[in-house]
């Protein structure tokens, strides 16, 4: 019987969805509910700076009237290119709330990747931190669209850069109200953030992320981590990387405090620790390694502290460093497409006697659904059939659910290509373990994780093949201690051509963003299959045995 010849039972008749009993669920709630709840509950710190939530929530307002006054509305894209200060926290409400799209831009990210952002978002606001004026100002002069309006965010906290917008953000913000009427989404399926990864190809792939998604994903965080009512937030993982994992929402619905930090140092961490109270932080392996070896920095807090890190596993001395320190570690999973991390290593009370070494082999596990995340299984990638949970057989990681991405923008064949038989295929490789953990092994399709962050083998290759010298060339990750992973490029030299390792590196820091640039470059023949393929598993072996 199709569903629309079906009788309808007694819980379908007169009991519709209406403006009483059904809002769509957005994330933007959650600000209007700390400011009336908690008006002077202290919501931002940034040097000399403290606001409220009452504070902090008259300027989104403020922001969203004034982008409404410029003609922004639904479906417009307004970027942002700034470090971690409370302008972009801001944008994450008020941008949306004036129904436009936040597009938070990789700060690491070169002048032609950011124009490329601009033009494919069709962005019609741009706010810059002074820090990346420069680049910037490259990238608006590189874009095709030149009639967008340019914001100037000043930061006393950063001593530089340059004026390249019409006005700035705290002017911008006087064309508003504060008392501004903003209204939920219409839909809560309509778009609230635009994310670029770089993939696994020279152009970056527009992740759209939905209010639903970004509600749901923001509240997981709350029940997964435990955290308390008011904990204290340090802003050591980039905003602009998947929202900032969602926590500038996930903390507004905590009514905490966000410790904003404009750059990741050992001393300033360590002092606003201690000073701040702070209760949790996120951020890469390479963040807790540079933490736990840190060299004569007062570690002196007495208070317990989280830290949720994710990428490639961190080394269990690493782990062991950190929580003997009194910092806690939780390690999650996941990728842009699923809101940062959508999987999470679980730990249970009977692991708690086991000895270090134990108890960081479980935690380095990526782990098992949030409480967001509807499914997740390791599968072949073509039938999709589970693999045994066995922690041997190899499988790629599918993922669905709610903090799943709408799709890519503009890219109909990417959004098809990666939504199989319902379910989200990460290109991950993974095992699942007996007890339902998974653990990531390897990564398909050759990104390197360097740092936490995701960096294109073809795009690396792309450069090189730009080089007068180079015949062929093929870069796979290579292990490090500090990185996690860097690129290492194996090079074959044209006939009669000469070059150096370092005059190689460098033409490549010359031609694209320098934390992409490989760090090790090897000269000889490439190893092929008998079409002429390069086989790339050999040279990551290889890369592996590199010192």
């Amino acid at each position: 019987m199709s569903a629309s010849s079906r009788k309808p039972n007694i819980f379908e008749i007169g009991l519709d969805a209406n403006e009483a009993n059904y809002a769509p669920l957005s994330p933007l709630s959650f600000i209007e509910r700390a400011a009336h709840i908690h008006p002077d509950a202290l919501a931002v710190v940034h040097g000399d700076v403290r606001r409220s939530w009452s504070q902090t929530y008259d300027r989104t307002r403020m922001l969203a009237s004034a982008l409404v006054g410029h003609g922004i509305s639904k479906g417009d894209t307004v970027s942002v290119i700034a470090a971690n200060i409370p302008e972009l926290l801001e944008a994450h409400f008020g941008i949306p709330m004036a129904g436009a799209v936040l597009n938070a831009i990789n700060t690491r990210l070169d002048a032609e990747a950011i124009a490329f952002i601009l033009d494919h978002a069709e962005t019609r606001v741009f706010m810059v931190d002074p820090e990346f004026s420069e680049v910037a100002r490259k990238a608006i002069g590189m874009s095709e669209k030149k009639d967008r309006l340019v914001i100037d965010i000043e930061d006393p906290s950063f001593a530089g850069g340059e004026r390249i917008g019409s006005l700035t953000y705290e002017e911008f913000l006087q064309h508003g109200r504060a008392d501004f009427e903003w209204e939920l989404p219409d839909s809560e399926w309509d778009a609230i953030t635009l994310n670029y990864t770089s993939g696994t190809t020279g152009n970056p792939k527009g992740v759209v992320y939905h209010h639903r998604g970004a509600h749901l994903n923001a509240l997981a965080h709350i029940v997964d981590w435990g955290m308390p009512h008011h904990s204290v937030y340090l802003w050591t993982l980039p905003m602009f990387h998947c929202n900032g994992w969602c926590f500038p929402w996930t903390i507004a619905a905590n009514a905490g405090v966000n410790v904003c930090l404009r750059a990741v140092r050992e001393e300033p961490i360590f002092r606003l620790i201690r000073d701040e109270k702070v209760s949790h932080f996120c951020g890469a392996p390479i963040v807790l390694n540079m933490l736990a070896n840190a060299p004569g920095v007062s570690k002196d807090f007495s208070h317990d502290v989280k830290v949720m890190t994710a990428g490639a596993s961190p080394p269990a001395a690493v782990i062991g460093k950190m929580e003997a320190m009194g910092i806690e570690v939780t390690h999650v999973y996941g990728l842009t497409e699923v809101y940062g991390p959508a999987v999470i290593s679980v730990w249970k009370d009977k692991w708690d006697g086991l000895t270090g070494d134990e108890r960081a082999a479980l935690k380095a596990r990526q782990g098992v659904s949030n409480t967001a995340l509807e499914g997740l299984m390791v599968a072949d990638p073509e039938t999709l059939e589970p693999v045994p949970n066995d922690g041997e057989t190899l499988g790629e990681i599918f993922m669905r659910g709610n903090n799943v991405m709408r799709g890519y923008l503009k890219n109909p064949a990417a959004t098809e290509d990666c939504f199989r038989g319902g379910w989200f295929a990460s290109g991950d490789l993974g095992v699942m373990h007996p007890d339902g953990y998974v653990e990531l092994k390897d990564r398909s399709k050759d990104i390197i994780i360097s740092g936490g962050e995701n960096i294109s083998s073809v795009e690396v290759e792309d450069v090189l093949y730009k080089h007068p010298a180079i015949l062929e060339a093929a870069v796979v990750a290579k292990p490090d201690e500090k990185w996690g992973e860097t690129p290492c490029a194996f090079i074959t030299l044209k006939p009669g051509e000469d070059a150096d390792p370092k005059g190689i590196i460098e033409f490549c820091r010359s031609n694209m963003a320098r934390y992409k640039a490989p760090k090790t470059v090897v000269f000889g023949p490439l190893p092929k299959t008998s079409t002429g393929k390069i086989q790339k598993f050999v040279l990551r072996e290889k890369a592996r045995t590199i010192v």
